[in-house]
C-alpha cells in the first residue's frame, strides 16, 4: 500500500495533478507490482514564501 507525497510550488491545475497522479500510479503498478487501488498520492502545495532552495526563498529568486 504505497503512500506517495509530492511537495511542489502552488500553481498547478487540477488537470496537471490528475495527470501526475495517473503516471505515478502507473509506474508503481508496473515497476513495483503495487495494486492500483492501494496507492495513495498526496499533493502538498507550498507558496513561494514558504519554500527555499540554496538558502534563498523562492519568492526572492523570482525577482
Amino acid at each position: 500500500m504505497p503512500m506517495v507525497q509530492i511537495t511542489m510550488l502552488q500553481g498547478r491545475t487540477s488537470e496537471q495533478k490528475r495527470k501526475i497522479a495517473k503516471r505515478v500510479t502507473d509506474v508503481l503498478v508496473e515497476e513495483a507490482g503495487a495494486k492500483r487501488e492501494g496507492i495513495t498520492i498526496a499533493f502538498h502545495e507550498v507558496s513561494k514564501e514558504s519554500y527555499a532552495t540554496g538558502g534563498e526563498l523562492m519568492i526572492d529568486k523570482a525577482k
